[in-house]
């Protein structure tokens, strides 16, 4: 059964952005490529024209295509930090056990780019972490802290040579999220313990120790992990939901 006569699934919408991804991923259109005018590529896919804009719009903000003024519509440079641009959002928006799920989610890819990273980094990113660790010992504003604690991870992030795992990093590790879970965490005297978490890391980096690396970074997220499930078991009891179907689905 070919393409044309195969059962179709979902709008027609939908199927006319599979068939551009399709076009994408089999090399039809390449990055940087320009694509044949709206009308014109609706008649090639036997598609209408209003279902076209619309499948071009969303694969627009999705990052895939690009529209240039006066010129038409573009394949990206289809970068993973431009395609996974919109995972921050998850991130930003998330809330109660969600932010759990998410946090478990930074641990596995955190460490295993801290891991890449021991093996990978440069003297000169070494470097910037280390000035990102000695300026979080400098300061007690909060707003710094936050600024270099970023900046700290995205620099190893950055020294593991993924760039997809760097994306998908950034995206878990946005200001707004960082800054939510830091708010509360700074409430019970955390500050100094997420130094000395970081320090941990950057020994292990400066040994160029993988798996060391690898712990230490795990470590660290897990202690943010660990806080913010006691939240929200705390936050269950006083609505007397802990023993809840509900909250045990949850993780709790």
């Amino acid at each position: 059964m070919d393409d044309e006569t195969a059962p179709q699934k979902g709008t027609v919408t939908q199927r006319a952005i599979e068939r551009i991804k399709a076009m994408i991923a089999e090399g039809l259109l390449e990055p940087g490529q320009r694509l044949p005018t709206e009308r014109d590529l609706a008649v090639q896919l036997g598609i209408s024209r209003s279902s076209m804009r619309e499948a071009i719009r969303a694969l627009t903000v999705l990052g895939v295509l690009e529209a240039r003024h006066g010129s038409g519509i573009y394949v990206t440079r289809l970068e993973a930090g431009d395609l996974l641009e919109t995972f921050g959002v998850v991130a930003d928006l998330s809330r109660g056990p969600r932010l759990v799920e998410l946090l478990e989610i930074r641990r596995a890819l955190e460490s295993t780019a801290t891991a890449l990273a021991a093996a990978r980094i440069t003297d000169d990113q070494l470097a910037e972490v280390a000035a990102h660790l000695a300026a979080m010992h400098a300061t007690e504003d909060p707003e710094e802290i936050i600024a270099h604690d970023l900046a700290f991870h995205r620099v190893i992030a950055v020294a593991a040579g993924n760039a997809t795992l760097a994306a998908l990093l950034e995206g878990l590790s946005s200001r707004t999220f960082r800054a939510r879970i830091r708010r509360g965490y700074q409430e019970d005297g955390a500050f100094a313990r997420t130094r000395r978490e970081h320090a941990a890391i950057h020994r292990a980096l400066a040994a160029r120790d993988p798996e060391a690396a690898r712990a230490a970074a795990a470590a660290h997220v897990g202690e943010v992990e660990q806080w913010m499930r006691a939240q929200l078991g705390a936050q269950d009891d006083l609505d007397g939901t802990a023993g809840s179907p509900a909250a045990r689905r949850n993780g709790n």
